[in-house]
């Protein structure tokens, strides 16, 4: 049985920081690609970063570049999102997993809520 757990969110001021991490259980996490993806109020979940299996290759999308670090650690089957100068556009719940479905992907875990305020 798949299980992802996210954790990490929370209320923070504009330009705060915050490091959601997401543990993972029942798939070979060290051979898969793993991703983060975000649902804002009334908008549709969308990706925010994905990660090669080895952590070597990392991509971003436009409006979180040079702000989030993605990160892994294979031996502990975790994810990292290191998110730095949130903006209240980030308010959003935050959710892992394998980045070979993407946005169809069968695996989803409850999410962690990022609210921050301006």
């Amino acid at each position: 049985q798949v299980q992802l757990v996210e954790s990490g969110g929370g209320l923070v001021q504009a330009g705060g920081s915050l490091r959601l991490s997401c543990t993972a259980s029942g798939i070979p996490f060290r051979m898969n690609a793993m991703g983060w993806y975000c649902r804002a109020p009334g908008k549709q979940r969308e990706v925010v970063a994905t990660i090669t299996s080895s952590g070597g290759d990392t991509s971003y999308v436009d409006s979180v570049k040079g702000r989030f670090t993605l990160s892994r650690d294979n031996a502990k089957s975790t994810l990292y999102l290191q998110m730095n100068s949130l903006k209240p556009e980030d308010t959003a719940v935050y959710y892992c997993s394998p980045s070979s479905g993407g946005l169809y992907s069968r695996y989803w875990g409850q999410g962690t809520q990022v609210t921050v305020s301006s």
